[in-house]
């Protein structure tokens, strides 16, 4: 007598990117606790405000580093804090939505180490460009630079996956062109910020960290993409 077979009816997601969502999330209830005097006393409220300046990518900072050649790690670790912290629950849910999307495509390819080298180099790298290029003195908060990240390494399957069935790599970008025009769209509409920047630097980041990161290199995911 054979065992049933039973498959799950929706895929589990990888560990680390459930684990990711969870931190995500997880900071945004504290934060909406708080605001609602539901946690943490009367100073709660302002606990957003006070995680952003404490926390938050900072150009500034980032100038008066390179003026002094000094890095303290508070300042340093500011490439990597800014990603967890968000202007409202709205703002952390897109991420996170975006995140258990591509994570689970980029996830179960890369493995728990590369998907995590994407997720951070891709932040990291979306905040330096936001602080040399622009000269804008806003804060850089959200996890949107490291999730386009995870939209460069999931270009890049695509890509090689265009490669080996021998199409057009160029139809690869398509995601990436059209999230950038809904981006501009809305800047035009309703006004918004410079931090296209730091996602289009993280996408672009993500994308060629993924040349280095993946598992077995390139020719292991040639063979593992032939196979899907």
């Amino acid at each position: 007598m054979t065992e049933p077979y039973n498959e799950p009816p929706v895929n589990p997601l990888p560990p680390v990117v459930l684990a990711l969502a969870l931190v995500l999330i997880g900071v945004e209830l504290v934060m909406q606790l708080g605001a609602r005097g539901l946690a943490g006393g009367a100073d709660a409220v302002g606990w957003r405000l006070a995680t952003i300046q404490r926390f938050a990518f900072s150009g500034e900072l980032l100038d008066w580093m390179l003026d002094r050649s000094q890095f303290p790690a508070g300042y340093m670790i500011r490439f990597f804090s800014y990603v967890f912290i968000h202007l409202s629950f709205v703002h952390a849910v897109f991420v996170v939505v975006f995140l258990l999307a591509l994570g689970k495509l980029v996830g179960e390819v890369f493995g728990t180490v590369a998907f995590l080298l994407v997720f951070f180099l891709s932040g990291a790298m979306g905040a330096l460009a936001y602080g040399l290029i622009l000269n804008d003195p806003m804060p850089l908060v959200g996890g949107f630079p490291a999730v386009y990240g995870l939209i460069g390494a999931y270009t890049f399957l695509i890509w090689t996956s265009l490669a080996i069935e021998g199409e057009n790599q160029m139809q690869a970008f398509n995601l990436i062109a059209v999230l950038m025009g809904i981006q501009l769209l809305f800047s035009l509409i309703f006004g918004g910020s410079n931090d296209w920047v730091a996602d289009l630097a993280g996408f672009a980041t993500g994308f060629a960290v993924s040349f280095f990161v993946t598992p077995g290199g390139w020719h292991r995911l040639v063979e593992k993409l032939r196979k899907r």
